[in-house]
């Protein structure tokens, strides 16, 4: 079954097996082998039978639900793990669109972490930056023990602004204090 000595890396070709199998016998919503079912089946190890979902997630065919295990998706299904972006920048552009949009209004809770887990099929360090990158941004702030939520419109940032080459970017006076004083003491002008 599989060619253990060929110039093929083994979780590709336990990827055409399971894909073969997909196919064949497996229809939109199905659970497909655990990763755990993949080691034992074809006696390879943990990273390699991760590797060889990773490839069947890249192609679309299935998706994984943290703590479900992996399906099988629908033919055109788009999932967010087929993105060329980063999935914690796609969840953070949807979460902002909804924000611009008006759907989530000033001082509103955005989802919980787990409610975004289950949305996006996510893990829970991926939600996490997705709202980091957002408060970052002045989109959202967070409360300790109780979400996020969206900040007051006034300091939503602004459009970017569209710089003149050859202008300086900023000014002594606008730069963030803690960059002024390092540059005052390694010596040079801020």
């Amino acid at each position: 079954m599989l060619n253990r000595e060929g110039d093929r890396y083994l979780y590709l070709q336990i990827s055409e097996v399971i894909r073969s199998r997909i196919i064949a016998e497996h229809s939109p919503g199905d659970v497909i082998i655990s990763e755990a079912g993949i080691q034992r089946e074809f006696n390879v190890a943990r990273t390699t039978a991760r590797r060889a979902i990773r490839v069947l997630r890249n192609q679309g065919l299935v998706h994984t639900r943290q703590g479900q295990g992996t399906f099988v998706s629908a033919p055109g299904e788009i999932r967010p793990a087929g993105r060329t972006i980063p999935l914690y920048r796609h969840i953070a552009g949807e979460i902002r669109e909804r924000i611009k949009g008006g759907e989530l209004a000033a001082g509103q809770q955005i989802p919980s972490e787990i409610a975004l887990v289950r949305t996006y099929g996510a893990a829970r360090e991926t939600v996490r930056r997705a709202i980091s990158l957002l408060r970052e941004e002045g989109w959202v702030y967070s409360v300790p023990y109780r979400g996020s939520f969206v900040c007051q419109e006034e300091r939503w940032p602004a459009a970017p602004d569209h710089r003149v080459p050859g202008k300086a970017e900023s000014t002594p006076a606008s730069k963030p204090a803690g960059e002024r004083r390092f540059r005052a003491r390694r010596g040079k002008p801020s």
